[in-house]
């Protein structure tokens, strides 16, 4: 196989990267060309790029390993650590070693690391490449960074219920019959087409910041145009969706979902806290789940962060991981 450091995006093609993100071992949104070029024009700034591209004998494209120079002697995987839940190499699944070995060959004599977070514990960079790695003179460090709670969806809504405790089970119903009862009328609506998506980002934005302090903080207008930019762009490939519990025509609760492959994926949340003790989140959690659900996905999936209210759905526990290959 062969290695070849390519200057950027610019020369690559957006379907073929595309194709290349969905049919690997491991897919995931953070890995497609929307997300990834989206995140190098918000947040790359001057930092160089090295988007590793391998190729099979006859010059098809077997893998991707998109990296940038985080810092000297280090490079990231494009996506960084603040943004993207899961990230990877892109690779055909059949070659997967294969590309891990030539990519490790092509940089055995360099003396940088690879910093490489997000990735999962399926992923061949936690099961295999620290063998590689040795084979070629390197060493690769896997430490657990951060657990994701996902839920594997059963085939109806009644069979779910039936699956959660019955504390848990008692708990989101009450929830429900509460808010219901105390703002009747209150309804559920979801936004996934780009016409109206600036619109329904803004109504978004507004309850992300009103929900406490650090996420104001984290809005800021860098992270806002980055997911301006992004969301817009996964909503037209038909990959996001944003949903809104309103009253009176108020959105009073939002969250943002990620809709790729089999999964569902709770990527934010917004809410205003004058509402707080109706506990308008998970009410209207409750309406995504039940949608997932009849919509036909396997999984839903918590991203990042393991807050209780996400473990009272029933979810388990997955690992992500930090590899770094060094000399």
């Amino acid at each position: 196989m062969k290695v070849e450091s390519l200057p950027g995006f610019d020369g690559l093609d957006q379907t073929r990267w595309n194709v290349l993100a969905a049919g690997s071992p491991l897919p995931s949104v953070f890995l497609t060309w929307q997300w990834q070029t989206a995140w190098a024009r918000a947040f790359l700034d001057d930092r160089p790029l090295q988007i590793l591209g391998v190729a099979e004998d006859g010059g098809a494209l077997a893998g991707l390993l998109p990296l940038y120079e985080d810092a000297p002697g280090r490079h990231r995987i494009i996506g960084g650590v603040d943004v993207s839940d899961y990230l990877d190499l892109i690779a055909v699944p059949a070659l997967e070693d294969e590309v891990w070995g030539a990519l490790l060959e092509h940089r055995a004599a360099d003396p940088c690391e690879w910093d490489l977070h997000g990735i999962r514990a399926a992923s061949a960079a936690v099961t295999r490449l620290p063998s590689l790695a040795a084979r070629h003179g390197l060493s690769a460090r896997v430490e657990r960074e951060e657990r994701c709670p996902v839920l594997a969806l059963p085939p109806t809504w009644d069979a779910y219920l039936a699956s959660l405790s019955g504390k848990d089970r008692h708990e989101l119903r009450r929830k429900v019959r509460r808010l219901e009862g105390e703002l009747p009328g209150a309804r559920v609506r979801s936004v996934a087409d780009p016409v109206g998506w600036d619109q329904a980002m803004t109504e978004f934005l507004r309850l992300h910041r009103l929900s406490r302090a650090g996420k104001a903080r984290f809005m800021d207008e860098t992270m806002e145009h980055f997911f301006r930019d992004a969301l817009a762009a996964l909503a037209a490939a038909g990959w996001a969706r944003l949903w809104f519990l309103e009253w009176e025509g108020t959105p009073i609760a939002s969250f943002l979902c990620l809709e790729y492959g089999e999964s569902v994926g709770l990527y934010n949340s917004g809410f205003d806290p004058v509402r707080a003790r109706l506990a308008p989140g998970i009410v209207l959690l409750a309406h995504v789940i039940r949608h997932a659900i009849e919509r036909g996905f396997a999984i839903f999936d918590f991203l990042r962060g393991e807050e209780p209210y996400k473990y009272a759905f029933g979810p388990e526990p997955a690992d992500l991981f930090n590899v770094r290959v060094a000399p």
